[in-house]
């Protein structure tokens, strides 16, 4: 079995690629129950078959590998053939996407830190990351949930997230997979700015510390964390250039310059916000100079506006790709600095 150092030139590579200049990435692992959710919203049943239109739209709109790098999958859609036979993994692949998946078995409560979570999956992680790879998965994902309250984020709710998240960034790349490391802290409550700052900072300290001490190669992984945001309920929310300062200010303090880029998640903004926030804070970057690709790695924000074109019906897939491929063009504008609003 090759180890990780052997890996590493691999690594290095795909992690570059995955943050390519004008590319993001498509999170498309929404589990079943999120999908059922979804597709709900649409008056469209959650069958299997259904969930696999819908994603196979996305994944084979010709043309999206001007703006999307690679695509986070389910463990469903990562197994799924098309409607024609074709794996969606060598879809992806034609078209030179690379296929990820997200490897977590989720947020569960935190014995004795009422209101937080730690995310689940070690176990057995290593056989299925050695499956994933055959399937044709060249890159993971694993989500660390924390929220900001009452006396929360704890110290300990930080800390079991951080190193659940640098053992699974160890394994992955053990198995010759970039690790997408995804801290969140989430946008819920009424908090400011400067909580928010406070939260994540103090979160990715300890991540990278974590990390250090498993020996993850930072060269060969992506980070995939929340901008610094005001709270969704928060009065006087901060607006796009606000947003973009703390959140560069924040991670030139706290994010070393050897990791290739920093995939921002949408997190729960409207599609209108993430995209004025994205493009703020590369404008904000490139003006200090800070040492990463700042990329996106949205779901909702890329898919929300296809979803509402499709309508679960084969006539609007068209329309639907189209919807999607704009999206992508918009946001990689953005990504890139160069956002125009209704462009």
């Amino acid at each position: 079995m090759a180890t990780r150092l052997e890996h590493s030139e691999s690594l290095v590579r795909t992690a570059r690629s995955m943050v390519a200049p004008g590319k993001g990435i498509l999170a498309a692992d929404e589990s079943t129950g999120t999908m059922t959710k979804r597709l709900s919203s649409i008056g469209v049943e959650s069958t299997e078959s259904n969930r696999r239109d819908y994603r196979e739209l996305l994944l084979r709109a010709e043309g999206m590998s001007r703006y999307i790098s690679g695509v986070i999958l389910f463990d469903e859609t990562v197994r799924q053939s098309g409607a024609d036979g074709t794996p969606l993994v060598e879809a992806l692949q034609r078209q030179g996407v690379i296929p990820g998946i997200k490897v977590d078995r989720g947020a569960k409560p935190l014995p004795g830190c009422p209101g937080e979570t730690v995310t689940e999956g070690l176990d057995g992680l290593g056989e299925r990351l050695e499956e994933y790879r055959r399937l044709g998965a060249r890159f993971t994902k694993w989500r660390g949930v924390i929220r900001i309250g009452e006396e929360m984020p704890s110290r300990t709710c930080i800390e079991a997230n951080a190193h659940a998240l640098a053992r699974y960034a160890a394994q992955s790349q053990e198995a010759g997979l970039v690790p997408i490391v995804e801290p969140e802290v989430l946008m819920d409550g009424a908090h400011d700015l400067e909580r928010c700052f406070t939260a994540t900072a103090a979160t990715l300290r300890e991540v990278f510390y974590q990390l250090g001490h498993q020996r993850v190669l930072l060269e060969g992984m992506v980070l995939k964390p929340n901008m610094v945001i005001s709270g969704a309920d928060a009065v006087n929310r901060a607006g796009a250039d606000h947003v973009a300062m703390a959140t560069v200010e924040c991670f030139l303090r706290t994010v070393p310059a050897a990791v290739p880029g920093i995939a921002f998640l949408s997190g729960g903004q409207g599609d209108d916000e993430a995209t004025l926030n994205l493009d703020a804070i590369n404008r904000h970057a490139a003006r200090v100079g800070a040492p990463w690709e700042l990329t996106f790695s949205f779901g909702r924000g890329l898919q929300a506006a296809p979803l509402q074109a499709w309508q679960g019906r084969q006539e609007n897939a068209g329309a639907t790709r189209n919807v999607f491929l704009d999206r992508a063009r918009v946001i990689s504008e953005a990504r890139q600095g160069r956002y125009a609003p209704g462009n």
